[in-house]
């Protein structure tokens, strides 16, 4: 039995291959709107297993940490529809102290259906915030397109 894929890099913009399944719809047979953030927080979670750590090892760690999202600007351009492969496209932008700046879109074919920016924070267990670990920040390194962290 394979492996799920946890997807591929094209450049520095990570794709992530998503199928649209009749659970990921509403009654008229297209994504329901809160569908595209789940296919979008795979696309970030993805992004960081396969270039640095996911989730579980960051909870693991002697100092555990964990990311919430503290913004999202989503901009709904077409539907997607039951059966449809779609892409969802994640790129890293900038790392500004805890924060991670991301911008993500789901595409099916050359068609954009969704955009999103994105601000996520690293927390420690208390919920403050926290730089990311120096590992993690230096790995996602050649990923940004603002090479200067703070």
């Amino acid at each position: 039995m394979t492996e799920p894929t946890a997807g591929a890099f094209d450049g520095r913009t990570h794709l992530l291959p998503v199928r649209v399944y009749y659970e990921d719809t509403d009654f008229t047979g297209l994504v329901y709107h809160a569908n595209y953030l789940r296919y979008f927080e795979r696309g970030r979670s993805d992004f960081l297993r396969l270039v640095s750590s996911g989730h579980a090892e960051l909870l693991e760690r002697d100092d555990p940490m964990a990311f919430v999202v503290t913004r999202m600007d989503i901009r709904f351009l077409k539907a997607a529809r039951i059966d449809d492969a779609l892409v969802v496209r994640t790129a890293y932008e900038a790392i500004k102290g805890p924060r991670l700046i991301i911008r993500q879109s789901i595409t099916r074919g050359d068609q954009t259906l969704c955009e999103a920016d994105v601000e996520a924070a690293c927390i420690d267990l208390n919920g403050r915030p926290r730089r990311p670990p120096r590992a993690m920040a230096e790995a996602l390194g050649p990923w940004l397109r603002d090479k200067a962290a703070d």
